[in-house]
């Protein structure tokens, strides 16, 4: 019975990246041939944040942060070692591992192709990428890798906490090395919307659900309900912002696959950071499978929500951060197969 509830990766998440490109062929093509549209969806927009993609992105987030469990986060001292991992992993490497390889391949390996400007955009966007460690696809690799799920809710409940925190100075910091002025008030503005709004709607009614109708109800039928409404608001989110982008993709086609270069490194180089340190550590594999996960994986709904308010959905920034979801999810499959493979790497007693 358990096996026939469990189905792993949905038909939408295992071809997200193929409902990505067709949401920028389509957005493209609306801006091209049907410019009035973007131009109408324009002008509903209140200090820089685009009002259309605002209430997307909040229906986006708002079912992933129903998931997160905070009363877990008094286990935490049941597991720290494979915490502390993904925590240095999340906080105090890949934001700037980001930073280092997104500019050696902008400003170095495709010099002659982007030029200084544009490639200082596509930085800002790795940044913010770099910077958001994942939420919620994570419960679905963590599940494919056949991952601690207690474990799992500890370390997305706990990068929830450290995120309201910890990525305003990060990403103002490293926006600022790369020499993009950010204004503070507006990165905590979309923080506040995109991450502590939806959080505290996701909890109150997490807990008001579970009071009323159970825990398994709550697990079983009610969070089903929405597992198709994230995918359906980030890929209507798509087209609304390649609509705005048609001009920079039609005139700029070889800058998607430049973007995406360092973008698949960098996740190729956090999930061995993360899962070579817990073998370091002799961690049971079904910690350091989602620990390698979490770290590879980005918010990337954040990291899109973040670079439309603060640069706007025309911006090459905001294309970064799409580019981004573009390769997230083939390379996080690699990333899946390769876990499966290496169990013998790790001690089999489970903890």
């Amino acid at each position: 019975m358990q096996e026939e509830k469990v189905q792993g990766i949905g038909f939408f998440e295992k071809y997200l990246t193929v409902w990505v490109i067709l949401c920028m062929v389509v957005g493209v093509l609306i801006g091209k041939y049907l410019p009035s549209i973007p131009a109408y969806l324009g002008r509903f927009e209140r200090a820089n944040v685009s009002i259309p993609i605002a209430i997307l992105i909040w229906i986006m987030i708002y079912p992933m942060m129903m998931k997160v469990d905070f009363q877990s986060v008094r286990n935490v001292g049941r597991n720290p070692k494979g915490l502390y991992v993904t925590w240095v992993t999340n906080w105090l490497i890949k934001p700037f591992t980001m930073f280092g390889i997104a500019a050696f391949f902008f400003y170095v390996v495709f010099k002659s192709f982007i030029p200084a400007d544009l490639a200082k955009d596509y930085l800002a966007g790795a940044v913010l990428l770099g910077a958001a460690p994942c939420t919620a696809m994570v419960f679905v690799w963590s599940h494919l890798t056949k991952g601690n799920p207690a474990y799992t809710v500890v370390q997305v409940a706990t990068n929830d906490l450290i995120i309201l925190f910890a990525f305003t100075p990060i990403v103002a910091f490293l926006l600022g090395v790369s020499g993009v002025a950010v204004p503070w008030s507006t990165l905590i503005l979309s923080v506040f919307l995109f991450v502590v709004i939806p959080l505290t709607a996701g909890i109150f009614t997490r807990v008001f659900v579970i009071k009323k109708r159970g825990q398994a109800y709550f697990d079983n039928s009610f969070i089903p309900k929405f597992n198709n409404i994230t995918i359906v608001g980030l890929l209507l989110t798509l087209i609304i912002i390649f609509s705005f982008q048609g001009d920079v993709i039609l005139n700029n086609p070889l800058h998607i696959l430049f973007i995406a270069v360092p973008l698949t490194i960098q996740t190729f180089f956090i999930f061995f950071t993360a899962y070579l340190a817990a073998k370091k550590l002799r961690l049971p594999h079904n910690v350091a499978a989602p620990a390698g996960m979490i770290g590879a994986s980005n918010f990337f709904e954040l990291a899109v929500a973040v670079a439309i308010a603060l640069f706007g959905p025309t911006s090459p920034v905001a294309l970064a951060t799409i580019v981004g979801v573009l390769v997230e999810v083939p390379v996080m499959l690699i990333l899946v197969r390769i876990a499966n493979k290496t169990p013998h790497w790790f001690p089999q007693e489970q903890s």
